[in-house]
This record gives structure tokens, sequence and C-alpha cells, in this order.
């Protein structure tokens, strides 16, 4: 079962501000008995929305918009990706995350499962996705 720990993005994060080397270093030390327990699969963080765009669907037409994006609770500033033998697995892994703003400052992450293509009906087209290259690793 593969799991995506969202980290949600903050004001700091939307400016820019890079996290102080304590964050830093809790960080380093989670992904790296992550790593060790060989549960990792991917992991970084997202620079500003600022920096970004997006892609709007709607009648037919595509819409791209620049960022930054005022909605910040809705902003993602980093991921990690995990593949465990249960939810509760996962939940544990989420638990010993570290607080993403600082040990004392409010932030939030959200726990995603993702799919595997052997969640979805057999069809042609899942089996081209299942051919590709880096499809569900």
């Amino acid at each position: 079962m593969r799991f995506m720990i969202l980290v949600k993005a903050t004001a700091d994060s939307e400016a820019g501000k890079m996290p102080d080397q304590s964050l830093i270093a809790s960080m380093a030390a989670y992904h790296d008995a992550l790593q060790q327990a060989g549960v990792l699969l991917d992991a970084s963080g997202l620079q500003p929305s600022a920096k970004g765009w997006r892609v709007r669907y709607g009648d037919g037409r595509r819409t791209v918009t620049s960022g930054p994006f005022a909605d910040t609770a809705a902003l993602i500033c980093g991921y990690t990706m995990i593949q465990v033998r249960s939810p509760e697995e996962a939940m544990e892994w989420a638990r010993r995350f570290p607080a993403p703003s600082g040990e004392y400052a409010d932030g939030e992450i959200e726990v995603r499962q993702m799919f595997d293509l052997d969640d979805f009906e057999p069809a042609q087209s899942i089996e081209r996705f299942r051919n590709s290259e880096g499809a569900n690793r």
C-alpha cells in the first residue's frame, strides 16, 4: 500500500522562507528512518505557489492561471511517499513525522492512500499505464 504524506503550506512557506536547521535535521533523521525501514519511495519540498500555475478545465477549454494563490490552506509545500503493509503502519509513520513548521508552531500534514492500478477494472488503458515507465513503482 502506498501513502502520500502531504505537508500543508503556511504563510511562511508561501513567502519562500526556508525552514531552520533544526527542522531540516529532524526531517533528515525521519526520512533516514523511512529509508532504513525500506518504506520511503520519494520526498521533496515544493517551491511557493508564486512559481507555479494551475490549469482549469471546463466547457471543453483549458485555462492557465499563474500563482501565487491566496488560499494557503488548500496548498501543499512538500510531500513524502511511503509504501507500507497496512494503513496502521502508515499512521504510525505519520505520527512520527516532524512538526512541519517547527515543534511549537501551527502546522498540518494530511495522509492519503494512493490508488494502485489493481484498484481499477481491467482495461486496455490500464494496461497502457501498467506498461508505462514508473507506473505504480
